[in-house]
C-alpha cells in the first residue's frame, strides 16, 4: 500500500471504481490463460489490469468485509490449487509490469514464488538425507526455521504486529501439505477446474 501497488484486492474485500473498471472490462471479462478460458483468480487479475493501466491500488487497514471459508480439508486444498495457479499465472503477466513499479514489489513478488522454491528445495533434500542417511542434518533444519523466522519476523516488523511471528507455526502445513499442492498447481497451470 505504501507504494500504491497492492499486488492483488482480495475480492470480497475489493472495491474499484466504476469509471476504472469499465476501461477494463474486456480485459477483465476475457482472461484466457494458454488459450484457454480462466474464471478463477479474477481478483489478482483484475488488480494487475488495474496496476497496468496505471491505477493505484490501496490497503485500507480500516476496511471491514466478510467471506465464506472452507471448513473442512478437501474444500482448503482445491481453494489453495485455485490460489498458486493463479499466483503462478498472474505472476507471470505481472513480471513484464514490475519495472514500472518500485523496487520493493519486485522483490516481494520474486519472494512469493522463490521462498516456497526454496522452502520446498530443503524439504527434499531433508527428505533425502533421511532416506539415504537415516538422520537429517542438523544445518537443513535450521534452514527451514530460519527462512521461516525470517519471512515472520519481516511481516512483523512491517505491519508492526508481533502476531505475525506465529504464523511460523503454519510451516508443517505448508511443507507437508500446500508445497506438494503447489507443485501439483505448477504442472497444471492449464486447468481451469474449480
Amino acid at each position: 500500500a505504501r507504494f500504491g501497488a497492492v499486488m492483488c484486492c482480495c475480492g470480497p474485500c475489493a472495491m474499484y471504481r466504476r469509471s476504472a473498471l469499465a476501461l477494463l472490462l474486456d480485459q477483465y471479462e476475457t482472461q484466457f490463460f494458454r488459450g484457454k478460458p480462466s474464471d478463477f483468480g479474477e481478483d489478482r487479475h483484475l488488480t494487475i489490469l488495474m496496476l497496468k493501466a496505471g491505477f493505484r491500488t490501496e490497503y485500507v487497514p480500516d476496511a471491514i468485509a466478510a467471506t465464506v471459508v472452507p471448513d473442512s480439508l478437501g474444500p482448503y486444498l482445491r481453494q489453495q490449487l485455485r490460489w498458486a495457479r493463479s499466483t503462478f499465472r498472474d505472476t507471470f503477466l505481472a513480471l513484464r509490469l514490475l519495472p514500472e513499479l518500485d523496487r520493493y514489489l519486485t522483490l516481494d513478488v520474486v519472494g512469493q514464488n522463490l521462498g516456497p522454491l526454496l522452502l520446498a528445495l530443503s524439504s527434499l533434500a531433508a527428505l533425502a538425507q533421511f532416506v539415504i542417511g537415516g538422520s537429517v542434518a542438523w544445518w537443513t533444519v535450521l534452514t527451514i526455521a530460519a527462512m521461516t523466522m525470517v519471512r515472520c519476523s519481516v511481516a512483523a516488523f512491517r505491519a508492526r504486529d508481533m502476531r505475525f511471528l506465529g504464523f511460523s507455526l503454519h510451516t508443517p502445513i505448508n511443507i507437508f501439505l500446500l508445497l506438494p499442492m503447489k507443485a501439483y498447481a505448477l504442472c497444471t497451470l492449464s486447468n481451469s477446474d474449480w
